[in-house]
């Protein structure tokens, strides 16, 4: 018997990145960036690996991240989305499993992300956990 092909693709592919449709996806369903421009958006997509999970069939992007990183010793994993209309199909497990796999194929160490309150469970059961010293954490804001 043959396995059914799932109707979605993970991409790490960054020429298959419309930012047109990530900057719509994330502006229409992501509270996080509700101030952001788009070209404050096309610039983060610039500066960053970026990954998607497309539908198969239309080709269309329905999720997406992006991770900023040395490539070798540290990554932040950041606007992790999936379109509404997929959702509870496992697409951000499938997103967020493709990402952690292609940073392990770099050997980076250490990879850090700000988790929602609806995705902490997501992250805590693929092997995320609270960072060590939290208090030792600090961030700079620009006034």
């Amino acid at each position: 018997m043959v396995a059914e092909e799932s109707p979605y693709e993970f991409s790490a592919d960054p020429g298959r990145i419309d930012p047109a449709r990530v900057y719509a996806l994330l502006a229409e369903h992501a509270y996080w960036v509700a101030d952001r421009s788009r070209e404050v958006q096309d610039a983060a997509i610039a500066g960053s690996r970026n990954y998607a999970v497309y539908a198969r069939e239309s080709g269309t992007l329905v999720g997406y991240a992006r991770v900023v990183t040395d490539g070798a010793t540290f990554a932040w994993l950041a606007d992790v989305v999936v379109d509404p209309a997929h959702r509870r199909r496992g697409l951000a497990r499938l997103l967020v499993e493709g990402i952690t796999g292609d940073l392990d194929r770099l050997g980076v160490a250490r990879t850090l992300l700000r988790a929602s309150s609806e995705g902490r469970a997501l992250y805590e059961d693929l092997g995320w956990k609270p960072v060590d010293e939290p208090d030792a954490w600090m961030a700079r804001y620009r006034i």
